[in-house]
């Protein structure tokens, strides 16, 4: 097998700049994409044990920013707040924040901590609502993510990024609709955003096509998932509504075993991320699950790191 090219090869450090379009920028000019990381807050000492082991291994290939998940409603907040505060003094860090349920008082204090970390972005959701409130939507002061980024950006000098959904939002109608709620938060002030869980390079340019014929043309950076485990993949789709191909289906059907299902899976997701940075994606934003190995393995075999 031929040796995969190297394509971000600039030492940058991601501390020395203010924010995610910087460093984005700072690659973009050395016609190099973007590395980065999602990670999630930990449910107890074993998972923290996973993520800071994750991180650290992380860590040794310079990714450009990190992310870290804000539970339904606020479910883990404070876990999710300390893990932000911690990464952030290591690495550019995105602190999601979701609005579902929540009051403008409440979100502001999230905000506000957010600008005593200096963090280097907020990714502002609407998030959907915990199992055990279900009806918290209605509750809640702020009902949409457009709303949030209002209220974000009246409210700090924050970079501010959102969501984007290459297989089109659970509750919109169509692309078309997606991508100009997505123009509407690009003029409210989003500079960029990450994509829900997709596979396939189709869904991604379909997304930033049917996004720039609405206005919208803020950079959006892909999100991809090391498919380590096929079975465990398979049920995440399934639950997100983004669609596997067929043909991998099919291969992960043929696989022998485990081992081999794993196989057939980082191959195709390595693949993708490579298709996804030729067909002009500014950077893979990875889903660890925190975990590092399959993370890692994705990010070499693209040529993310070395």
């Amino acid at each position: 097998m031929a040796e995969t090219s190297l394509l971000r090869k600039s030492d940058l450090n991601s501390l020395s700049f203010g924010n995610i379009s910087e460093i984005s920028a700072a690659r973009r000019n050395g016609a190099e994409p973007t590395l980065s990381f999602e990670f999630f807050p930990p449910k107890d000492e074993v998972g923290e044990a996973n993520l800071w082991n994750a991180f650290e291994k992380l860590l040794e290939v310079s990714p450009d920013y990190v992310s870290v998940t804000y539970g339904a409603g606020g479910s883990n907040r404070e876990r999710s707040l300390a893990v932000v505060e911690r990464m952030s003094k290591q690495v550019l860090t995105i602190g999601h924040l979701t609005c579902v349920g929540a009051t403008k008082s409440s979100t502001l204090e999230i905000v506000k901590f957010f600008e005593q970390v200096g963090v280097g972005a907020i990714l502002a959701l609407r998030g959907d609502s915990p199992k055990d409130d279900p009806d918290a939507l209605s509750k809640g002061e702020l009902k949409t993510a457009l709303e949030l980024v209002d209220l974000v950006r009246e409210a700090t000098d924050l970079e501010v990024g959102v969501a984007a959904f290459p297989e089109v939002h659970p509750e919109s109608p169509n692309m078309e609709h997606d991508s100009r709620v997505l123009a509407l938060k690009q003029a409210s002030g989003a500079k960029f955003a990450v994509t829900q869980l997709f596979f396939s390079v189709q869904a991604y340019t379909d997304l930033v096509a049917s996004a720039q014929a609405a206005g919208a043309s803020l950079p959006i950076v892909p999100g991809v998932m090391p498919i380590s485990n096929a079975k465990q993949i398979v049920r995440m789709a399934e639950l997100s509504g983004a669609a596997i191909p067929d043909e991998l289906l099919a291969k992960f059907d043929q696989a022998e075993d485990e081992d081999q299902a794993r196989e057939i899976g980082m191959a195709y997701s390595t693949q993708l991320a490579k298709d996804l940075v030729a067909a002009g994606a500014p950077g893979i934003h990875i889903f660890t699950l925190n975990h590092h190995a399959a993370a890692l393995e994705l990010a070499r075999g693209a040529g993310l790191c070395r």
